[in-house]
């Protein structure tokens, strides 16, 4: 049996060699002599193309990378690699079937990966493919997403980072909207110095075409460029004309949406509570910037609005026991106490949350629009800790009666926990990322809630079935309701929406007829985005509810939601995008990753299978931190053939050496049954 500090020294040789020679040699011997980004948008409904051309400039085969971010809320439709003239297709399974051909491929000693990561407004998505010498690959990906408005505007983000520059890059975009476009910008790292001139707007009354076609010197100079090209964003922000305060209705074969976005209304006038966490967790940077959103957000209140303020750890404590009035006099008061907030303690959300339903409740205002914003980044850890029960107890004690909404600061806060209280209180949950503008992160969000315009709104739709989500505790100033639906019977000619809502003390009807007949409601680019934009919406809003459901209801609700994602093609949580390549076979599995998931790190490629002996336990550490075995290792029994058996979520998979990470290191190899702490090595 070979000794154990030779084993070592043979891993950690091939590691370094494969770190320090693999990335120049790709720099080299890879060229993207194009790179084509085309998007369209139609009614808010968005669809792009990526489409990458490479060379293997080599005289001998390797393997060249397709690496592009999209917007997470944003679902990938398509994926295809052309090779020599032969196409190779994703094609969207049911996760089930997709986690099993993966494991096939993976039994057969074939080369296979889990395509997935996530950022904070973007996703990657990777993959690869050993191309032949002097050859050439074509890779597309399509991704759709509906544009939802924010604080007045929609945002189109378009990611290019092709890794070098490229002789021939063109990202060009098209927006076309019925009711006529009434502003538009462009904005970015991508818009930015000398890319400023690449770009070129051309506006229409109801179309606008943004190009961005810059030259090779050009993608080397820019401030977030550099050798490798390109690497940002372009943000292309817009709105409509609203012509109507009864919204805009488009139809298209048999299909409906209704966007509905009233200004022409008085603001209500708001109870707003903030509760917010000051446990341990919140130390340093994280109460600081929670300090200086609440002193920006007390500054925005309104006279006429009523605001409390509430902190906790193991304790709660509250700045006054009622409601007060945004005065100046109170404002003052309580950006004092804001500025004396301190971390300490342990997290009691449950008597948190209730005493801020307390606070409301004991205030109630005819006319206005009460809501209760939690600030947390911790799981309670004290008083009541049950997650269920805290939920019963919080939903018992609202009713229905205001929104409750959940901003979750950081990775470490339990944000499935607070997405479902936030939705079982018509509310939403948020995360917070900690970055240093963590503090406008807070303020945003804010800002949307800030104006409520409307409350308990109903949209009606006598000829509409299949509708998607129908009725809002409350409207806000700057955002925008979105029902779509199906229409009973095509042929009719005409088609009636009805909007019940409360407005500043009274009842407010909107009612309106359209045409469906009308050529001009049909996009002529294509007709079938309609059935698209519907399934995407009805999807989006059926994953939603699944927190909230239990039994068969939750079962049939997730079935129709994989059928309509397998139907149109969409990658969700439910379903994989399986990729076939053309070596032997090898498949890799693109998935849509949860919220919260920590992002995937890339493999590098070993050169060399290392002849371990059979009966031993490979410890990778991950995250580039050493630790023992146990921690943050994962065990991997040694085969016979070298190959370990690496543990993933409790089953043993075939992983060939060339997929052990480089970036993060530690290796140890033990006798089976002798695990001993601290045998990391960093690379």
């Amino acid at each position: 049996m070979m000794d154990r500090a030779a084993l070592r020294l043979i891993l950690l040789a091939v590691f370094l060699i494969s770190a320090t020679s693999d990335p120049v040699k790709k720099k080299q011997d890879v060229d993207i002599y194009s790179f084509y980004i085309n998007s369209t948008v139609t009614s808010r409904y968005s669809t792009t193309v990526i489409t990458s051309r490479v060379a293997n400039t080599l005289n001998e085969s390797q393997e060249i990378q397709f690496e592009v971010k999209i917007p997470k809320n944003a679902f990938i439709s398509k994926f295809r690699m052309t090779i020599e003239g032969k196409t190779y297709d994703g094609v969207v399974k049911g996760k089930e079937e997709a986690q099993q051909q993966y494991n096939q491929a993976v039994s057969r000693g074939q080369s296979a990966g889990l395509v997935r990561s996530v950022g904070r407004t973007l996703e990657d998505f990777k993959t690869s493919v050993t191309v032949a010498a002097l050859s050439k690959v074509t890779f597309e990906l399509t991704y759709e997403e509906l544009l939802k408005r924010r604080l007045g505007k929609y945002e189109l983000l378009i990611n290019a980072q092709p890794m070098q520059p490229v002789a021939d890059f063109k990202m060009d975009v098209h927006i076309q909207e019925k009711p006529g476009i009434s502003f538009l910008e462009v904005k970015g790292d991508l818009s930015t110095g000398d890319l400023a001139n690449a770009i070129k707007t051309t506006r229409a009354d109801k179309d606008a075409w943004v190009t961005f076609y810059p030259t090779r010197d050009q993608q080397t100079k820019c401030k977030s460029c550099g050798e490798n090209g390109l690497n940002g964003d372009l943000l292309i922000t817009y709105d409509v004309e609203r012509r109507s305060p009864k919204g805009e209705v488009v139809v298209s074969n048999g299909y409906f949406v209704h966007y509905f976005a009233p200004s022409d209304v008085p603001r209500i006038s708001k109870n707003v509570v903030f509760i917010i966490d000051r446990s341990g967790s919140m130390s340093g940077r994280k109460i600081d910037q929670t300090r200086l959103a609440l002193l920006r957000i007390l500054t925005d209140l309104d006279e006429d609005d009523h605001f409390g303020l509430i902190t906790f750890d193991s304790e709660v404590s509250l700045w006054k026991r009622e409601l007060l009035k945004a005065t100046e006099k109170n404002l003052k008061n309580a950006k004092s106490f804001v500025k004396e907030i301190r971390d300490r303690g342990a997290t009691d959300i449950n008597a948190a949350v209730l005493a801020g339903v307390d606070m409301i409740s004991r205030h109630p205002r005819e006319g206005t629009a009460s809501i209760l914003i939690l600030l947390t980044d911790g799981d309670p850890n004290t008083g009541e800790i049950n997650i269920e029960k805290i939920m019963a107890n919080v939903k018992e004690a609202i009713g229905t009666k205001f929104p409750l909404y959940c901003l979750g600061f950081g990775y470490d806060v339990n944000f499935d926990f607070l997405t479902k209280m936030s939705l079982e209180n018509g509310g939403v949950a948020r995360r917070i990322y900690e970055d240093s503008d963590a503090d406008l992160q807070l303020q945003g969000f804010y800002d949307e809630v800030a104006v409520p315009l409307l409350t308990d709104i109903q949209l009606k739709y006598p000829g509409g079935t299949n509708l998607t989500k129908t009725t809002f505790s409350l409207y806000f100033n700057g955002s925008e309701i979105v029902v779509s639906g199906q229409i009973t019977d095509n042929s009719v000619e005409s088609f009636t929406t009805e909007v019940i809502a409360v407005s500043k003390g009274s009842n407010v009807t909107y009612q309106d007829t359209i045409m469906t007949k009308d050529p001009s409601d049909v996009p002529p680019e294509d007709e079938d985005f309609m059935q698209r934009l519907w399934a995407y919406l009805t999807v989006k809003q059926l994953l939603e509810r699944q927190v909230l459901l239990k039994g068969q209801e939750k079962e049939d609700e997730n079935k129709e939601a994989l059928k309509l994602s397998l139907k149109y093609q969409f990658v969700t949580p439910l379903t994989s995008m399986v990729v076939t390549k053309p070596q032997e076979g090898e498949v890799e599995v693109a998935d849509k990753p949860k919220e919260g998931e920590a992002p995937a790190r890339p493999a590098a490629k070993m050169p060399h299978p290392v002849p371990y002996a059979p009966g031993f336990w490979l410890y990778q550490s991950q995250g580039g931190l050493p630790g023992p075995p146990g921690a943050s290792g994962v065990p991997g029994v040694l085969r016979d053939n070298g190959s370990p058996l690496i543990q993933r979520g409790g089953r043993y998979h075939t992983d060939p050496l060339q997929s052990i990470p480089s970036y993060a290191v530690a290796h140890d190899i033990r006798p089976a049954g002798r695990l001993l702490p601290g045998m990391y090595e960093m690379l």
